[in-house]
């Protein structure tokens, strides 16, 4: 950290008493804004200087170390209305003018939330990490905030001894550097420096008696008519402010971003790149968005007017009496024609409706690749629903994972999927649609049954609703879910068509299954190789000429390692390969060598990788 951050200022308190702060701070000459970053407790300012160092450049950054906390003046005790008054009198001080995004984390975020909701314009945006308003519905207060806050073990682990502070160090799951962690504990080595530590504990209300409880609920309640801008960044694994809060906030601001990390713990803007999700997260949701001029007036740049007529279905539905061929099962060699296809989506979509899916549900697709898989997404996709699809690659505990950080409602899947989702929890309470010849395990219905319904079809998703949450494979780190809207679904198939000249002639073999749902978006016939989708590397030459050969495939995408053990299974002479125009691949590098042999089995094919 540059030592040049580092500043005090004295402040005219709301009480009439000036007191002295400790703030960092970076300022560029014409700034973006002013980003306002508050800690919570046991910890200081310097939790928030990898989003000085990331965005200073941009935007003045300003972090605070609250009254009787980090470098601060050491105070009499502080209420949480008093903190929020305080957070108020500092950026007064400070000549802070707007815009002004708050930032808070722990118990810095329920500060952070009482200044926005009294600040009207003059808040921008929050970002909230690992923190809380309220305790969620259906549980109670953090197990360890309430020993802490049992009577003399308050003074014992916050005050007398450096308990609270190494324990709060003890949450994260990735390990803190040696260097930060005696960072942390620097303002608080002597007992005199740590009895804030203990009041923000005891400030803490379990009852509704407690001074603090009537001023956090109105706050609590007043969330649910704030409508900035708002990024919730989440350790996934901390004990204390677990999913169940992040939930929670959400619920209270609906338009709130979630981008949760799992595997991370409390301190999780010390333990992964927050800063660069922030980074990200205010690019797109406020510097993106200023007004354009055009056609003599000036308009607001969005994405209901993208695409009106158009949805991944179109396509299916301008087939939707076509007897030819649109996906070819590469392991049975069963086809499903446009016509049947198209049917079974409008069958499942209304049937989905029928049984109570709402638009913006999630979704857990465990269904293996196959007609049943697209059938599947594309009926959500028209119902409304979410779909959630993570590669079965990831194995069982990453699958779990990403189906239990996406918070489904429903899952699709054979009987198997089905009870490993119940009972490894991934999703306990969610509704089962089993792909099987009967309901098992809970399910309320077989896909087959949805699939012959008469139920009407539901109303349009707008393009700008949530269409899908897909899980990146986690070959280059851990999987990831990114979110997707109808219209971006389309201007991907678009960019598809655009890029690589594909016409209603041209025939997909997707050796990567997830790209197979492409083929219904595209109207273009599809088939998935016989190969073990977790383990792409086993594709064989001889597996991906017959795929080729079943449609007469024009274009093939597949990872580099299933090309790598083509070339090393390839017969030379094999003519399957023969017809291919354009071969694609993507996810990780693919080695010159590869490229070169792959372009000796396929003459006639144009190559194309994004990562060299």
């Amino acid at each position: 950290m540059e030592p040049q951050w580092s500043r005090f200022v004295d402040v005219p308190g709301h009480d009439g008493v000036t007191r002295r702060w400790h703030a960092l701070e970076r300022r560029p000459a014409a700034p973006v804004g002013t980003i306002v970053c508050v800690h919570g407790n046991p910890t200081w300012s310097i939790l928030w200087r990898s989003v000085l160092a990331r965005l200073g450049h941009r935007y003045r950054v300003v972090a605070v170390d609250q009254l009787g906390m980090g470098y601060s003046e050491r105070t009499a005790p502080r209420r949480y209305a008093d903190r929020v008054r305080d957070l108020g009198d500092v950026i007064e001080a400070l000549q802070i003018e707007g815009p002004i995004i708050v930032a808070g984390h722990d118990w810095g975020g329920a500060v952070s939330m009482g200044w926005a909701v009294a600040a009207g314009d003059r808040c921008a945006g929050m970002v909230l990490c690992n923190t809380g308003i309220a305790v969620p519905a259906g549980r109670r207060a953090p197990s360890l905030i309430r020993l802490a806050a049992a009577g003399p073990i308050t003074d014992l682990v916050g005050h007398r001894t450096r308990i609270f502070v190494d324990g709060t160090l003890g949450l994260s799951w990735r390990r803190i550097a040696a260097s930060a962690r005696e960072a942390y504990r620097a303002p608080y080595r002597a007992a005199r420096d740590r009895r804030a530590i203990a009041e923000f504990v005891a400030d803490v209300p379990f009852t509704a008696a407690h001074p603090s409880a009537a001023a956090l609920a109105e706050v609590a309640e007043q969330l649910r008519s704030l409508t900035v801008p708002t990024l919730l960044a989440w350790g996934a694994a901390d004990p204390v402010f677990d999913d169940s809060f992040a939930l929670d906030l959400a619920a209270r601001m609906p338009h709130a971003d979630l981008q949760r990390y799992p595997g991370i713990g409390h301190l999780s803007i010390e333990e992964t790149d927050v800063a660069g999700a922030i980074d990200a997260w205010l690019h797109d949701r406020l510097e993106s968005h200023a007004p354009v001029v055009g056609g003599g007036a000036v308009r607001e740049v969005g994405v209901d007017a993208l695409l009106p007529d158009v949805a991944a279905w179109t396509a299916l539905e301008r087939r939707a009496t076509d007897p030819a061929t649109a996906f070819v099962d590469g392991a049975t060699g069963a086809r499903t024609s446009f016509a049947e296809l198209h049917d079974q989506v409008m069958g499942i979509a209304g049937g989905l409706a029928s049984l109570g899916l709402r638009p913006g549900d999630r979704v857990a697709m465990l269904t293996p690749p196959g007609v049943d898989l697209l059938a599947a997404v594309y009926a959500v996709w028209r119902a409304g629903g979410i779909t959630v699809i993570a590669d079965r690659g990831l194995g069982l505990r990453g699958l779990g994972r990403a189906v239990r950080g996406a918070h489904v409602s429903w899952l699709i899947g054979p009987p198997q999927a089905v009870a490993a989702a119940r009972t490894l929890r991934w999703a306990p309470r969610a509704r089962a649609i089993v792909v099987g010849p009967k309901q098992r395990f809970g399910a309320v219905a077989t896909l087959a049954d949805l699939a012959r319904s008469t139920a009407p079809l539901p109303a349009l998703p707008g393009a700008d609703d949530a269409a899908a949450v897909l899980f990146t494979s986690g070959a280059t780190g851990p999987a990831k879910g990114v979110r997707y809207r109808h219209c971006q679904l389309v201007a991907q198939a678009q960019a598809l068509v655009d890029t690589y000249a594909i016409t209603a002639d041209d025939r997909l073999v997707a050796a990567f299954a997830p790209f197979a749902l492409y083929g219904p978006a595209l109207g273009i016939p599809s088939t998935i190789p016989d190969v073990d989708v977790t383990e792409p590397g086993t594709l064989t030459a001889g597996a991906l000429g017959a795929a080729c050969a079943s449609i007469d495939a024009t274009i093939v995408f597949a990872s580099p390692a299933a090309l790598a053990n083509v070339v090393r299974t390839a017969t030379p002479g094999d003519a399957r390969l023969a017809g291919v125009r354009l071969l694609l691949s993507a996810g990780a590098p693919v080695p010159v060598a590869t490229l070169r042999s792959m372009a000796a089995l396929c003459p006639a094919a144009e190559l194309h990788t994004p990562m060299g």
